[in-house]
C-alpha cells in the first residue's frame, strides 16, 4: 500500500495536463499512487496519461460526464493510500510538496493540514499575493469561508476515513471539507507556499456573484440550517471570497 494517494478528475485538460504531470514526477517523495479519472473528455487527455509508464498511474473513464466531485469519487472508491491529497489537471505542485506534508502530518499527530499556495495566471506567474495558510481550521470557521484548497491540503485516511464528495452540489469541495470537519476538531496550516493555483480568467470560482445560490444551498440542503442562518454564513462567505481575492486586501 502507498503512503500517499494522489486524486486527479481530468476533462479536456491537454492544455496543462502535461505541466501537472511534471509536477508529480518530480515530486522529492516517491511513496504514492496516482488515481485518475477522465471525464469523457474528447481532447488527447486520456492518451497522454495512456502514454505515461508508470505503475503507480491508475486511469479510470468515467462512463459519463459527471463533473469534477463525480470523477474525484470514482478515483477515492479505489485510492489504498493512507493520506489523501488533491491536484486538479492544471494545478502544479513545487518538488517537496509530498514529503513536506507527510512529515508536518506525522510530527503535528494531524489528521488534516493544508499549506500556502501560489495565486497565478495560466503561465503560472504570479498574479496577486499567496494565499497564506496562518489559521488552523475547524468546522465553525470554515462555514464562513472556505480556506481549504484542494491543490493544498491533505486528510489521514486511516483516521478519518474516506469522505466522498457530494452529488449536485456545484460548491462540492466545501460541502466535502465541512463533512470532513463534523468528525475531526481542527486542521492545521503548514505556512510555506508548495504549490500553484491558475487563476483562469473565466473560472467559475471567481464569478461569486454568479454563485451566490449555489454557497446558500450549501448551509440550507447540505448542512441543514434554517433560511436565516443559511443567509447569514452566505453573506460572511461573500465578504471574505472578496477579501481573498481582492489586491486591495492581499
Amino acid at each position: 500500500m502507498p503512503e500517499v494517494s494522489i486524486i486527479t478528475p481530468v476533462y479536456n485538460s491537454s492544455k496543462f495536463l502535461a505541466q501537472t504531470i511534471e509536477s508529480v514526477f518530480a515530486q522529492t517523495f516517491t511513496d504514492w499512487e496516482w488515481l485518475i479519472t477522465d471525464d469523457q473528455s474528447t481532447d488527447d487527455s486520456v492518451k497522454m496519461i495512456q502514454e505515461l509508464n508508470d505503475h503507480r498511474i491508475k486511469l479510470t473513464i468515467s462512463e459519463k460526464n459527471g463533473g469534477a466531485g463525480h470523477a474525484r469519487n470514482l478515483s477515492l472508491e479505489k485510492a489504498t493510500g493512507r493520506f489523501i491529497t488533491f491536484l486538479d489537471a492544471d494545478d502544479y505542485w513545487e518538488p517537496n510538496f509530498l514529503e513536506e506534508m507527510v512529515a508536518f502530518m506525522k510530527k503535528e499527530n494531524a489528521e488534516l493540514a493544508y499549506s500556502n499556495y501560489a495565486r497565478c495566471d495560466e503561465n503560472l506567474s504570479p498574479k496577486i499575493e499567496d494565499f497564506k495558510a496562518d489559521k488552523e481550521v475547524t468546522f465553525g470557521n470554515l462555514l464562513k469561508t472556505c480556506r481549504l484548497s484542494l491543490l493544498s491540503s491533505m486528510y489521514d485516511s486511516q483516521r478519518v476515513g474516506i469522505e466522498f464528495f457530494p452529488e449536485g452540489s456545484k460548491r462540492e469541495d466545501h460541502v466535502m471539507w465541512l463533512n470532513l470537519l463534523k468528525k475531526i476538531s481542527v486542521g492545521k496550516p503548514l505556512p510555506k507556499t508548495m504549490a500553484k493555483y491558475r487563476m483562469h480568467a473565466t473560472s467559475i470560482s471567481r464569478k461569486k456573484t454568479n454563485i451566490m445560490k449555489d454557497q446558500y444551498l450549501v448551509y440550507k440542503d447540505f448542512m441543514k440550517f434554517s433560511t436565516a442562518k443559511s443567509l447569514y454564513y452566505t453573506a460572511n462567505w461573500a465578504l471574505n471570497g472578496f477579501m481573498k481575492y481582492s489586491k486591495l486586501f492581499n
